[in-house]
Parts: structure tokens; sequence; C-alpha cells
């Protein structure tokens, strides 16, 4: 729980703040992109309090979002009115999760509403309320974890749904799963939905490509609103960046309009002006190398 005794001191006056238990996962400024900034010192910080119903909406599932319990209220705020805003719908039977996990440094979690069974990518936090909105929406088939550092509340998920969790054998380490997949050719798993090993940031490292719409990246490719641009993180690339820029050109092969990361900004695009942002992040990238 967020303390007011910690408040950061660059918090705009009023009843939302951050404490300075904030590790900067960026995940209220993506939520609630009117209230929450950038502060001094690797924080966020409340830039402006919410001015209507809507922007005290998002504010509040910042609060509910975030890993650490930074995030407070001078005023109770009460959450039973906003915690089952999650999951957070995306498009085309797609949800953000929010209740993100310090265990995966705040990485983002998506669900996928399908006939055949819903697939859960990534690990959220697990959370009675988050749990129930799952079982409402048909619940968990299959667990996608694209790499080791974002597989967090897995093992609990794994036993109340019976999910089915898929990892790469280069990325296992230890991380039991019913399901490990191996090289580097993509792998399909269903129907319009494909496995892509994408080794860089680790080496068993995977995206998944669902419908010709989404690729969830993991933290192998997100947006940046620095750059202007789609980005690979140079600085937490644990394996080979060389590796990193030979994955990113082999997507280029596939057809999606949204980029839906574990960290880092989404990004939606019409396909064919999203293979140009991949284009040029690819060319950024070797400016790099």
């Amino acid at each position: 729980m967020a303390k007011v005794d910690r408040r950061l001191p660059g918090n705009a006056a009023g009843n939302f703040y951050v404490d300075d238990t904030c590790i900067d996962c960026d995940l209220c400024r993506q939520i609630a992109p009117d209230s929450f900034t950038f502060g001094d010192g690797g924080y966020s910080v409340v830039s402006r309090q919410p001015a209507n119903r809507e922007e005290y909406r998002r504010a509040a599932m910042a609060l509910i979002a975030c890993p650490t319990g930074s995030i407070g209220a001078e005023r109770k705020v009460d959450v039973r009115d906003y915690r089952e805003a999650y999951p957070d719908a995306v498009d085309g039977g797609v949800y953000f999760c929010g209740y993100a996990s310090r265990d995966s440094f705040g990485g983002a979690s998506y669900l996928i509403v399908r006939p055949d069974g819903n697939v859960l990518v990534d690990s959220p936090r697990f959370a009675r309320t988050l749990v129930e909105r799952l079982e409402e929406l048909g619940g968990v088939s299959t667990m996608f974890l694209t790499h080791r550092d974002d597989v967090a509340d897995h093992e609990r998920f794994r036993r109340h749904f019976g999910c089915e969790r898929i990892i790469h054998r280069d990325e296992g380490h230890g991380i039991r799963v019913e399901r490990v997949l191996e090289g580097d050719e993509p792998v399909p798993m269903a129907p319009g939905l494909t496995a892509i090993p994408t080794p860089g940031h680790t080496k068993g490292h995977m995206a998944l490509h669902y419908l010709d719409r989404f690729l969830f990246t993991g933290d192998h490719l997100a947006w940046s609103p620095r750059y202007g641009h789609l980005i690979a993180f140079r600085r937490h690339n644990w394996y080979s960046w060389p590796e990193t820029i030979r994955s990113m050109e082999r997507l280029a092969a596939y057809r999606f309009e949204w980029v839906l990361p574990g960290h880092g900004r989404r990004a939606f695009f019409p396909a064919a002006e999203m293979r140009r942002e991949l284009v040029r992040c690819v060319s950024w990238m070797k400016q790099l190398a």
C-alpha cells in the first residue's frame, strides 16, 4: 500500500499520488495518461488530478494495476467500483489483464478469448477479482509464456484453471510447464495462432501471432514515445543483439496490426503501415549494432 508520508514531491496537489516505492514500470502512464507522467528521478508521478469521471476511473484502474502498490489516494478509493474493469478490452476478443505482478517488474499480460479455449499471454498477478472475471470470460485453457522474466504467478493459474503452460526449452531453466517448444521455426498451435521464436532479449524468447491482426511481443518489440517508432530494448538485451535483429527481420513475413508488448507501449497501424514501421525499427537497430 502506498504511504502518504512517502509521497513523491513531483505529484500534483490533490487526492491521487505516487510514493517512492515506484519502480517505473510505466503502466500507470499507459492506463491513465491524463493523470500520470514521468517524473524526476526515474519515477512516475501524478501530473494532474482527474478532472472528470472517466479520468477518475482510469486513475483508479492504474492504482489497481500497479505491481508495487505505489499509487495511493488521500481519500479512500472504493476499488470495488473499478477492479472489475479488468480484463480491459483492447480489440477483437483481446483483453489487457491489468493486475501486474512485482515478480515480472510490472509486465503486461493479455487474454485472448477464443471459442476453442482462451489463451493467457504471460502471467498477471493472481488476484481473486481478476480470476473471477477470467472465469466469466470462459477461463484459461492455455498459458503462453513469452520468456522467463514474465512468468510471475503462472503456477497459481495452472492450479486454478488446469491450463496448459507453454514455454521454449531454451527459456525454461527450471520453470515447470506442460509443453516445451524447441528450435527456431514457427510452431502452429491452433488455427490462426502461431508461436514464433524470437531469440535475442533472452535465448528462448517467443512472440505469439494471432489471426493476422495481433502480435504479442513480450520484451522483444514495443512502441517508444521517446523515439516515435517501434524499438527493441538494447539496454535490456540479455542474450544477443545480432540475434534480436535477425528475429525482428523474420517478423516481416507476418501480417499484423497490433503490437502488444509485456514491457513498453502498444502500437496499432494498418498492416501495410505496420510492416513499414517494422522495417524502420530494423534499420534503427542496425545503427546501434
